[in-house]
């Protein structure tokens, strides 16, 4: 069957021009009003007077039908274009019967399967509550608190796939075989499950009960909403091998709802024509929602009191009593930052991430466990000149580990376009660049243990696993090793952040373009926004973020990489024949030499220094060992259901946790910023359905109306990493620039609604910013413009070279806010990141207890603090007092005003040295929160690339 779908995608990726998530199921009512409107704007292309290439192919047919389903002649196109012939009944008036039969059958097929469309799309297309919502309705701002507890009398949906597989048969038994093999041998009826939406956007799916037409669930939600919605639906669907089937649902109005009162009780399951979809068919849920400001914990701050339990509804519990360091790039040199002080008079310290992280994989003594997207055995982790260990590399540091007698395991990902086929390699280093299959090879030969770890979908569809495979990756960077616990024992200790150990990551807060080609990035350049780098063209500099856990919550990392070990070791196919990895992991309960967590040596509850930590993920069922097999047990262990699959999103929750309960300011880092596609202006079906962008817009707003201060800064890279031409990164900056307008739309409009938007700018409250690099010529360059001759003058690496400047590229995976609280990890906020089926992801959330508002009754001046002052003095080249209060109207204006005094610096003819790094991205904020281009500049300097992206052909998911 696999083969079948196939087939038909592939001719309607030929009709249409490309593919969209809805075309998987044909069926729905999503995919025949996207395909009909898709037929119905290439069929106005190609009546229209101008002459256009047309990228899609599929017209709708030449018809007009009713709502009675009559078929009539469109307005003014009664005849064919051009030809002249009429719409209907030219076969008889316009053929020669002595070879027209063939045409004749063919067309009379053809204008069945259109009008049979045609058809079943009126039907379906009528004012139904089960279709999909847009922005009209209200709004949903808090959370549902819901219920599916049962349905009764619901159709067999299984017997169109008995009949489609005995028609299939009169084809080839061998398909109907693979049908057959599917089927299972009692009697055959529905499998049931029940898809919760608002607008159009999944929050809850219920696990599937097989074999069912009267199936009991009993599954609680509590989950966040910010929608704007008419309708909670309950789509009632019955999961096959050939796709889900829609049976019926169940809208439950909003209107019903926003009282706060309980809406519970058994309700018809109606059709598309708003009929029972089979009678006595009924589901029984109960659905509450509770609006924001009524939920207390968001009002008291994050950390609020020693009765604050972490994030609810994670898979990870919050641990007590450890310690977080802290880090900003790969290294900090002595002397560059400025000494802070924070409360007590201790004094902020900058550490060396990777220092830090060569020491902690020196001193392990038992395991050294590393998990990445990509990791580079001939990396060099420290570079400082009057150092032995600059020349180490960390292959050569790992081998000597585990001659050691140190267990030494690597989880990496595999990327596909690097794997072997019957041992012919296709490319040694990937489309990625990761290096998985070299780094592999390296080891093949020493007691080091590297797995490459497919992204697999686990059960479920072979089309979803192909997709996972070939589309989304392992995302997680952590460093796992036992470390000294005093008194001859040891404890664990984890890295976890935005750095993967491979090339191109190490940096300093110089952010060097082309003084370090020849010393420290020698043998380390790279520059993937160029095609073809040549000689004496700018490094990308790298920023990011990292961080170290001593405590409790290091443990969960552990339990964390030991859960997907498990999982990529099970042997499949071939890999049976080759030496097991199940055996590799250490059990640490047999070693005595290492403390188990409930007896590690906790920091002093008192101490002021101790940390509360929280670990989070995004991933699946399909990456890890361990979930329960009874999908029943999800909702105890707070995982999500999906189709066939249990989901940890918990990223995704301690991100909508954290900005909820924000008072007073956000601070954010991240290499992708889009979401809330839902609210966008247009494109609202993408499924870029995370809550992060709308969230901070609608605290911005509810402050707004409260008239207190708030105030949220969003660092991402000038664009994304590549080629800034290539339809990805256009189509990511289109995605980008929705969500920055869907955002500052709410802004305005809060600001309206109070009167205040003559008194303020959207920019007063939200503000995008990005990195950039200047270097003048000095003289030490003369190495730096080696080859440069031959370099085309109009090309994007000769104009950066002529202007030596370029992007300094934001890979940071980080939020901080009120200056008490930090989430840092991998994911991005984006789709890929958060949803827990696509990339999978760790982090971690933090706070000191002692630190807070809420213990201190005053602004907190804790690590946290001196972490986000440290980042802005790298950023800004030095603080403030106004800093001080990033919430305050003066320090964002303030922060504008150098932002933009800096891009000037950027943009300039003359080359001039950069004291501060932080540029306002490159786009224009009117009063009314329109987002525009900057005059002058609607590509990105030196590279071209529309700064707000492009979207042509089809929508997919790999953007988003």
């Amino acid at each position: 069957m696999v083969q079948v779908y196939g087939y038909r995608m592939s001719q309607w990726a030929e009709h249409i021009g490309g593919l969209e998530g809805s075309f998987k199921q044909p069926e729905s009512l999503e995919c025949v009003r996207r395909v009909r409107c898709l037929s119905e704007h290439n069929w106005k292309q190609y009546i229209a007077d101008e002459v256009t290439e047309m990228m899609g192919l599929l017209l709708k047919y030449p018809v007009e039908v009713d709502s009675m389903g009559k078929v009539k002649a469109l307005p003014r196109c009664e005849t064919f274009p051009d030809v002249g012939w009429k719409n209907f009944g030219f076969i008889y008036s316009h053929s020669r019967k002595s070879h027209n039969l063939e045409l004749q059958i063919s067309y009379i097929s053809c204008c069945f399967s259109v009008l049979f469309n045609l058809r079943m799309a009126n039907s379906l297309s009528g004012d139904s509550s089960h279709g999909p919502q847009g922005q009209q309705g209200l709004l949903l701002h808090g959370d549902l608190d819901i219920w599916v507890k049962e349905a009764k009398n619901l159709p067999n949906m299984d017997m169109f796939h008995r009949k489609l597989t005995d028609a299939l048969g009169k084809f080839g038994s061998k398909v109907s075989s693979k049908m057959e093999n599917h089927m299972p041998c009692r009697t055959i009826t529905s499998d049931s499950y029940v898809k919760i939406s608002v607008a159009g956007a999944v929050i809850g799916r219920t696990f599937v009960i097989s074999n069912s037409e009267n199936p009991v669930w009993m599954q609680h939600f509590n989950v966040p909403v910010a929608h704007y919605v008419s309708e909670v639906h309950f789509n009632v669907k019955d999961s096959d091998v050939l796709g889900s089937q829609t049976m019926g649902a169940v809208g439950i109005p909003v209107e019903q709802l926003y009282s706060g009162t309980k809406v519970e009780g058994t309700f018809p399951i109606l059709n598309a024509d708003e009929k029972p979809c089979k009678p006595g068919a009924v589901l029984t849920l109960s659905i509450q929602y509770t609006p924001i400001g009524k939920v207390a914990r968001y009002h008291r701050g994050l950390g609020s009191g020693p009765d604050y339990h972490g994030v609810p509804g994670t898979y990870f519990p919050l641990r007590k009593c450890g310690k977080v360091t802290l880090y900003q790039d790969a290294h900090v040199h002595d002397g560059f930052l400025p000494d802070l002080k924070v409360d007590g008079d201790v004094r902020y310290e900058h550490r060396s991430c990777w220092q830090d992280i060569y020491d902690a994989i020196s001193q392990a003594r038992r395991l050294i466990y590393i998990a990445g997207w990509s990791v580079y055995y001939n990396v060099r982790l420290v570079r400082d000149t009057d150092k032995a260990t600059s020349y180490t590399t960390l292959g050569d540091l790992l081998k000597i580990k585990s001659q050691e007698g140190v267990r030494v395991l690597l989880l990496v990902w595999d990327d596909p376009t690097s794997s072997c086929i019957l041992g012919c390699k296709r490319a040694e280093q990937g489309i990625m660049n990761t290096n998985d299959e070299v780094t592999h090879h390296f080891f093949k030969h020493s007691t080091v243990q590297v797995l490459l770890c497919l992204r697999s979908a686990g059960k479920g569809s072979p089309d979803k696993d192909l997709e996972s495979r070939t589309i989304y990756t392992h995302h997680q960077k952590s460093v796992i090793v036992d470390a000294d616990a005093g008194n001859d024992k040891r404890k664990i200790t984890a890295f976890v952040g935005g750095l993967d150990l491979t090339k191109g990551r190490y940096d300093t807060q110089e952010h060097p373009l082309f003084r370090t080609l020849q010393t420290v990035h020698k043998d380390d350049f790279a520059n993937p926004s160029f095609k073809e780098p040549d000689p004496g063209c700018p490094r990308e500099p790298w920023h990011d973020l990292h961080c170290r856990i001593d405590g409790p919550a290091a443990y969960d990392i552990l339990t964390n990489f030991e859960e997907r070990w498990l999982k990529a070791s099970i042997p499949h196919g071939l890999q049976k024949l080759k030496r097991s990895h199940n055996d590799a992991l250490l059990k640490i309960e047999r070693i005595p030499e290492i403390v188990p967590m409930a007896e590690i040596p906790y920091m002093i509850k008192d101490d002021p220094e101790t940390w509360h930590v929280q670990v989070f993920r995004s991933i699946d069922s399909g990456s890890v060992k361990g979930f329960p097999d009874d999908p029943k047990d999800a909702t105890r262990m707070n995982l999500v259901c999906g189709k066939n699959v249990l989901i940890d999103m918990s990223i995704h929750t301690a991100y909508v946790n954290a900005i909820r309960s924000a008072q007073r300011f956000i601070y954010i880092e991240n290499q992708y910023f889009l979401g809330s596609s839902y609210n966008w202006d247009c494109h609202k079906n993408i499924g870029a359905n995370n809550l992060v962008p709308i969230e901070i817009a609608l605290k911005i707003a509810n402050k707004i109306r409260s008239n207190e201060r708030f105030s949220a800064y969003v660092l991402i890279p000038m664009w994304p990493e590549g080629v800034t031409s290539s339809i990805a990164i256009q189509r990511i900056l289109f995605w980008q620039h929705k969500t920055m307008q869907m955002m500052y739309n709410i802004i305005y409009k809060a600001l309206v609604e109070v009167g205040l938007e003559h008194r303020y700018d959207p920019q007063d409250f939200l503000n995008f910013f990005c990195l950039g690099n200047r270097e003048a010529v000095n003289g030490g360059d003369a190495l730096d413009a080696r080859g440069s001759n031959s370099i085309v003058s109009n090309t994007p690496q000769a104009l950066a070279q002529k202007n030596r400047r370029f992007m300094i590229y934001v890979h940071s995976k980080g939020m901080i806010v009120d200056d008490e609280y930090v989430i840092i990890g991998s994911a991005n906020i984006n789709q890929r990141s958060m949803e827990g089926t696509r990339d999978t992801e760790i982090a971690m959330g933090a706070y000191q207890p002692h630190h807070t508002f809420s213990s201190r009754s005053r602004d907190p001046r804790g690590q946290v603090y001196g972490y986000r002052m440290s980042l802005w003095a790298e950023h800004i080249g030095g603080l403030e007092q106004s800093f001080e209060q990033p919430e305050s109207l003066e320090c964002v204006r303030r922060v504008r005003r150098l932002s933009e005094h800096n891009w000037k610096q950027y943009i300039a003819d003359e080359v001039t040295e950069m004291k501060g790094h932080l540029l306002k991205y490159p786009v224009e904020v009117d009063r009314m929160g329109n987002v525009m281009a900057l005059p002058g500049f609607e590509t990105f300097p030196d590279v071209d690339g529309k700064i707000f992206g492009s979207f042509t052909g089809i929508a997919e998911n790999i953007t988003i």
